[in-house]
Protein backbone atom coordinates (compact mmCIF):
# COMPACT_ATOMS: atom_id res chain seq x y z
CA UNK A 1 0.00 0.00 0.00
CA UNK A 2 2.78 2.42 0.93
CA UNK A 3 4.62 1.72 -2.32
CA UNK A 4 1.43 2.20 -4.36
CA UNK A 5 0.64 5.52 -2.64
CA UNK A 6 4.25 6.69 -3.07
CA UNK A 7 4.31 5.78 -6.76
CA UNK A 8 0.91 7.44 -7.29
CA UNK A 9 2.18 10.64 -5.64
CA UNK A 10 5.26 10.63 -7.91
CA UNK A 11 3.00 10.18 -10.95
CA UNK A 12 0.72 13.06 -9.89
CA UNK A 13 3.68 15.40 -9.34
CA UNK A 14 5.16 14.42 -12.70
CA UNK A 15 1.81 15.16 -14.36
CA UNK A 16 1.62 18.58 -12.70
CA UNK A 17 5.21 19.29 -13.80
CA UNK A 18 4.80 18.26 -17.44
CA UNK A 19 1.13 19.11 -18.11
CA UNK A 20 1.81 22.53 -19.71
CA UNK A 21 5.00 21.54 -21.52
CA UNK A 22 5.27 22.18 -25.23
CA UNK A 23 7.22 19.13 -26.28
CA UNK A 24 8.79 20.71 -29.36
CA UNK A 25 10.27 23.48 -27.19
CA UNK A 26 11.29 20.92 -24.59
CA UNK A 27 13.23 18.82 -27.12
CA UNK A 28 14.81 21.95 -28.64
CA UNK A 29 16.00 23.05 -25.20
CA UNK A 30 17.37 19.59 -24.52
CA UNK A 31 19.33 19.55 -27.77
CA UNK A 32 20.94 22.91 -26.99
CA UNK A 33 22.48 21.65 -23.72
CA UNK A 34 26.25 21.25 -23.32
CA UNK A 35 26.75 17.67 -22.22
CA UNK A 36 30.33 18.09 -21.01
CA UNK A 37 28.97 20.06 -18.06
CA UNK A 38 26.41 17.33 -17.37
CA UNK A 39 29.32 14.86 -17.14
CA UNK A 40 31.08 17.27 -14.74
CA UNK A 41 27.94 17.29 -12.58
CA UNK A 42 27.90 13.48 -12.55
CA UNK A 43 31.58 13.38 -11.57
CA UNK A 44 30.91 15.80 -8.71
CA UNK A 45 28.00 13.61 -7.59
CA UNK A 46 30.15 10.48 -7.52
CA UNK A 47 32.79 12.31 -5.46
CA UNK A 48 30.04 13.33 -3.04
CA UNK A 49 29.23 9.63 -2.51
CA UNK A 50 32.83 8.98 -1.47
CA UNK A 51 32.89 11.98 0.86
CA UNK A 52 29.63 10.88 2.47
CA UNK A 53 31.10 7.42 2.98
CA UNK A 54 34.23 8.60 4.76
CA UNK A 55 32.25 11.11 6.84
CA UNK A 56 29.90 8.32 7.94
CA UNK A 57 32.92 6.17 8.80
CA UNK A 58 34.02 8.86 11.28
CA UNK A 59 30.83 8.17 13.24
CA UNK A 60 31.23 4.40 12.97
CA UNK A 61 34.87 4.10 14.06
CA UNK A 62 34.14 4.49 17.82
CA UNK A 63 31.68 1.59 17.46
CA UNK A 64 33.81 -0.71 15.26
CA UNK A 65 37.32 0.39 14.16
CA UNK A 66 37.42 -2.39 11.55
CA UNK A 67 34.87 -0.69 9.27
CA UNK A 68 36.66 0.27 6.03
CA UNK A 69 36.16 3.23 3.71
CA UNK A 70 35.11 0.89 0.90
CA UNK A 71 32.36 -0.61 3.07
CA UNK A 72 30.87 2.75 4.01
CA UNK A 73 31.17 3.93 0.39
CA UNK A 74 29.32 0.82 -0.77
CA UNK A 75 26.73 1.30 1.96
CA UNK A 76 25.98 4.83 0.76
CA UNK A 77 25.71 3.69 -2.87
CA UNK A 78 23.46 0.71 -2.11
CA UNK A 79 21.28 2.95 0.04
CA UNK A 80 20.95 5.44 -2.83
CA UNK A 81 19.82 2.84 -5.34
CA UNK A 82 17.40 1.33 -2.80
CA UNK A 83 15.57 4.66 -2.56
CA UNK A 84 14.40 4.17 -6.15
CA UNK A 85 12.54 1.06 -5.03
CA UNK A 86 10.95 2.56 -1.92
CA UNK A 87 11.52 6.08 -0.57
CA UNK A 88 13.79 6.40 2.47
CA UNK A 89 14.36 2.64 2.68
CA UNK A 90 17.98 3.23 1.69
CA UNK A 91 18.78 4.60 5.16
CA UNK A 92 17.87 1.20 6.62
CA UNK A 93 19.47 -0.87 3.87
CA UNK A 94 22.89 0.75 4.27
CA UNK A 95 22.81 -0.05 8.00
CA UNK A 96 22.54 -3.72 7.05
CA UNK A 97 25.59 -3.40 4.77
CA UNK A 98 27.70 -2.14 7.69
CA UNK A 99 26.41 -4.70 10.20
CA UNK A 100 27.12 -7.51 7.74
CA UNK A 101 30.77 -6.42 7.45
CA UNK A 102 31.28 -5.66 11.14
CA UNK A 103 33.51 -7.78 13.35
CA UNK A 104 31.82 -10.00 15.94
CA UNK A 105 31.94 -8.94 19.58
CA UNK A 106 33.96 -12.09 20.35
CA UNK A 107 35.11 -15.23 18.59
CA UNK A 108 32.73 -17.25 20.75
CA UNK A 109 29.75 -15.13 19.74
CA UNK A 110 29.91 -14.53 15.96
CA UNK A 111 26.21 -13.61 15.69
CA UNK A 112 26.52 -10.40 17.72
CA UNK A 113 28.46 -7.68 15.90
CA UNK A 114 30.30 -4.67 17.29
CA UNK A 115 28.40 -2.44 14.88
CA UNK A 116 24.97 -3.83 15.65
CA UNK A 117 22.09 -2.69 13.47
CA UNK A 118 20.56 -0.41 16.10
CA UNK A 119 23.87 1.36 16.77
CA UNK A 120 24.51 1.88 13.06
CA UNK A 121 20.97 3.21 12.67
CA UNK A 122 21.76 5.76 15.38
CA UNK A 123 24.71 7.07 13.35
CA UNK A 124 22.46 7.36 10.28
CA UNK A 125 19.89 9.32 12.28
CA UNK A 126 22.67 11.64 13.46
CA UNK A 127 24.12 12.06 9.98
CA UNK A 128 20.77 12.78 8.32
CA UNK A 129 19.75 15.16 11.14
CA UNK A 130 23.00 17.07 10.69
CA UNK A 131 22.50 17.14 6.91
CA UNK A 132 18.99 18.55 7.32
CA UNK A 133 20.23 21.17 9.79
CA UNK A 134 22.98 22.36 7.44
CA UNK A 135 20.55 22.52 4.52
CA UNK A 136 18.06 24.61 6.52
CA UNK A 137 20.82 26.96 7.73
CA UNK A 138 22.13 27.48 4.19
CA UNK A 139 18.60 27.95 2.89
CA UNK A 140 17.87 30.55 5.58
CA UNK A 141 21.11 32.42 4.81
CA UNK A 142 20.41 32.46 1.06
CA UNK A 143 16.75 33.48 1.44
CA UNK A 144 17.39 36.17 4.07
CA UNK A 145 20.48 37.46 2.27
CA UNK A 146 18.56 37.77 -1.00
CA UNK A 147 15.02 38.18 0.31
CA UNK A 148 13.98 40.52 -2.50
CA UNK A 149 14.84 37.78 -4.95
CA UNK A 150 14.11 34.50 -3.14
CA UNK A 151 11.84 35.45 -0.24
CA UNK A 152 8.74 35.94 -2.34
CA UNK A 153 8.98 32.41 -3.67
CA UNK A 154 8.87 30.87 -0.19
CA UNK A 155 6.21 33.23 1.14
CA UNK A 156 3.87 32.87 -1.84
CA UNK A 157 4.51 29.30 -2.98
CA UNK A 158 5.31 27.44 0.26
CA UNK A 159 4.61 29.29 3.51
CA UNK A 160 1.21 30.85 2.63
CA UNK A 161 -0.35 27.66 1.17
CA UNK A 162 0.98 25.64 4.13
CA UNK A 163 -0.32 28.08 6.75
CA UNK A 164 -3.75 28.13 5.07
CA UNK A 165 -4.02 24.36 5.31
CA UNK A 166 -2.93 24.14 8.96
CA UNK A 167 -5.41 25.07 11.64
CA UNK A 168 -5.28 25.04 15.44
CA UNK A 169 -6.38 21.41 15.72
CA UNK A 170 -3.21 20.24 13.98
CA UNK A 171 -1.08 21.60 16.81
CA UNK A 172 -3.27 19.84 19.38
CA UNK A 173 -2.62 16.59 17.52
CA UNK A 174 1.13 17.27 17.53
CA UNK A 175 1.04 17.99 21.28
CA UNK A 176 -0.93 14.80 21.98
CA UNK A 177 1.52 12.75 19.92
CA UNK A 178 4.45 14.27 21.85
CA UNK A 179 2.82 13.42 25.18
CA UNK A 180 2.02 9.89 23.99
CA UNK A 181 5.62 9.42 22.82
CA UNK A 182 7.01 10.59 26.15
CA UNK A 183 4.61 8.25 27.98
CA UNK A 184 5.65 5.32 25.81
CA UNK A 185 9.35 5.98 26.48
CA UNK A 186 8.69 6.13 30.22
CA UNK A 187 6.76 2.83 30.09
CA UNK A 188 9.60 1.16 28.16
CA UNK A 189 12.13 2.36 30.73
CA UNK A 190 9.90 1.49 33.70
CA UNK A 191 9.24 -2.10 32.57
CA UNK A 192 12.53 -2.75 30.76
CA UNK A 193 13.54 -5.47 33.21
CA UNK A 194 10.16 -7.07 33.99
CA UNK A 195 8.59 -7.23 30.51
CA UNK A 196 10.37 -9.08 27.63
CA UNK A 197 8.80 -6.89 24.92
CA UNK A 198 9.72 -3.65 26.72
CA UNK A 199 13.21 -5.02 27.33
CA UNK A 200 13.71 -5.74 23.62
CA UNK A 201 12.37 -2.38 22.42
CA UNK A 202 14.34 -0.51 25.08
CA UNK A 203 17.51 -2.31 23.97
CA UNK A 204 16.94 -1.16 20.38
CA UNK A 205 16.25 2.42 21.52
CA UNK A 206 19.37 2.36 23.70
CA UNK A 207 21.46 1.13 20.77
CA UNK A 208 20.19 3.98 18.59
CA UNK A 209 21.15 6.48 21.31
CA UNK A 210 24.62 4.93 21.53
CA UNK A 211 25.05 5.34 17.78
CA UNK A 212 23.73 8.90 17.95
CA UNK A 213 26.23 9.76 20.71
CA UNK A 214 29.16 8.36 18.71
CA UNK A 215 29.94 11.93 17.57
CA UNK A 216 31.17 12.67 21.09
CA UNK A 217 33.79 9.92 20.80
CA UNK A 218 35.23 10.84 17.40
CA UNK A 219 38.92 11.57 17.05
CA UNK A 220 39.68 14.80 15.18
CA UNK A 221 36.06 15.96 15.18
CA UNK A 222 36.96 18.86 12.90
CA UNK A 223 37.29 16.36 10.04
CA UNK A 224 33.57 15.59 10.27
CA UNK A 225 32.75 19.26 9.72
CA UNK A 226 35.37 19.57 6.98
CA UNK A 227 33.85 16.61 5.13
CA UNK A 228 30.40 18.20 5.51
CA UNK A 229 31.67 21.44 3.97
CA UNK A 230 33.25 19.56 1.07
CA UNK A 231 30.05 17.57 0.49
CA UNK A 232 28.01 20.74 0.17
CA UNK A 233 30.63 22.21 -2.16
CA UNK A 234 30.16 19.18 -4.42
CA UNK A 235 26.37 19.62 -4.27
CA UNK A 236 26.89 23.23 -5.26
CA UNK A 237 29.18 22.21 -8.14
CA UNK A 238 26.59 19.68 -9.32
CA UNK A 239 23.90 22.37 -9.53
CA UNK A 240 26.26 24.95 -11.07
CA UNK A 241 27.45 22.48 -13.72
CA UNK A 242 23.87 21.73 -14.73
CA UNK A 243 23.17 25.48 -14.93
CA UNK A 244 26.24 25.91 -17.14
CA UNK A 245 24.99 23.04 -19.31
CA UNK A 246 21.75 24.93 -20.05
CA UNK A 247 22.34 27.96 -22.34
CA UNK A 248 18.87 29.34 -21.53
CA UNK A 249 19.99 29.80 -17.89
CA UNK A 250 23.08 31.86 -18.76
CA UNK A 251 21.84 34.76 -16.58
CA UNK A 252 21.99 32.65 -13.41
CA UNK A 253 25.05 32.87 -11.16
CA UNK A 254 26.61 30.73 -8.45
CA UNK A 255 24.23 31.94 -5.73
CA UNK A 256 21.30 30.99 -7.95
CA UNK A 257 22.83 27.55 -8.45
CA UNK A 258 23.16 27.13 -4.66
CA UNK A 259 19.52 28.16 -4.22
CA UNK A 260 18.39 25.59 -6.82
CA UNK A 261 20.48 22.92 -5.09
CA UNK A 262 18.80 23.67 -1.74
CA UNK A 263 15.31 23.79 -3.26
CA UNK A 264 16.02 20.50 -5.01
CA UNK A 265 16.96 19.01 -1.64
CA UNK A 266 13.46 19.86 -0.42
CA UNK A 267 12.10 17.98 -3.44
CA UNK A 268 14.09 14.87 -2.51
CA UNK A 269 12.60 15.05 0.99
CA UNK A 270 9.12 14.26 -0.40
CA UNK A 271 8.38 10.53 0.13
CA UNK A 272 8.40 9.43 -3.51
CA UNK A 273 10.86 6.95 -5.09
CA UNK A 274 14.10 8.75 -5.91
CA UNK A 275 12.48 12.19 -5.68
CA UNK A 276 10.78 11.55 -9.04
CA UNK A 277 8.14 14.15 -9.77
CA UNK A 278 8.64 16.16 -6.59
CA UNK A 279 12.09 17.36 -7.72
CA UNK A 280 10.80 18.31 -11.18
CA UNK A 281 7.79 20.11 -9.73
CA UNK A 282 9.59 22.28 -7.16
CA UNK A 283 12.53 23.13 -9.44
CA UNK A 284 10.32 24.19 -12.36
CA UNK A 285 8.16 26.16 -9.91
CA UNK A 286 11.21 27.99 -8.54
CA UNK A 287 12.62 28.77 -12.00
CA UNK A 288 9.32 30.11 -13.31
CA UNK A 289 8.33 31.93 -10.11
CA UNK A 290 11.66 33.69 -9.46
CA UNK A 291 13.46 33.94 -12.79
CA UNK A 292 10.52 33.89 -15.21
CA UNK A 293 11.95 30.85 -17.01
CA UNK A 294 9.34 29.20 -19.28
CA UNK A 295 7.92 25.94 -17.96
CA UNK A 296 9.49 23.91 -20.79
CA UNK A 297 12.97 25.22 -20.02
CA UNK A 298 12.52 24.73 -16.27
CA UNK A 299 11.55 21.11 -16.90
CA UNK A 300 14.60 20.69 -19.15
CA UNK A 301 16.87 21.82 -16.29
CA UNK A 302 15.04 19.62 -13.75
CA UNK A 303 15.18 16.61 -16.08
CA UNK A 304 18.89 17.11 -16.77
CA UNK A 305 19.71 17.50 -13.08
CA UNK A 306 17.56 14.63 -11.80
CA UNK A 307 18.34 12.16 -14.59
CA UNK A 308 22.11 12.70 -14.40
CA UNK A 309 22.01 12.19 -10.61
CA UNK A 310 19.77 9.13 -10.98
CA UNK A 311 22.08 7.52 -13.57
CA UNK A 312 25.10 8.15 -11.32
CA UNK A 313 23.34 6.65 -8.30
CA UNK A 314 22.16 3.60 -10.25
CA UNK A 315 25.60 2.91 -11.75
CA UNK A 316 27.48 3.24 -8.47
CA UNK A 317 24.74 1.45 -6.54
CA UNK A 318 24.77 -1.50 -8.91
CA UNK A 319 28.57 -1.66 -8.80
CA UNK A 320 28.66 -1.55 -4.99
CA UNK A 321 25.92 -4.17 -4.72
CA UNK A 322 27.84 -6.50 -7.04
CA UNK A 323 31.04 -5.93 -5.03
CA UNK A 324 29.35 -6.69 -1.71
CA UNK A 325 27.51 -9.73 -3.13
CA UNK A 326 30.71 -11.26 -4.52
CA UNK A 327 32.96 -10.44 -1.57
CA UNK A 328 33.20 -13.20 1.02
Amino acid sequence: MKYAVSAALAFVLLWFSFRDVEWADFMEGLKSCRWEFVLLSMAAGSFAFWLRGIRWRKLLLPIDPSISRVTTFNGVNIGNISNFVFPRIGEFVRCGVITRRSEPVSADDPEHKKASYDKVLGTVVLERSWELLVMLILLAVVVVGGFDRFGGFFVEQIWTPMSQRLDFSIWWIVALLAVAGAGMLYALWRFRESNPFCSKVWGIFKGILQGFSSCLKMDRKWLFFAYTGCIWLTYWLMAASTVWAAPFLSDLGLIDALFLSLVGGLGFAVPVPGGIGAFHFIISLALSGIYGVPVEMGIVYATLSHTSQAITQILFGAGSYAYEALKK
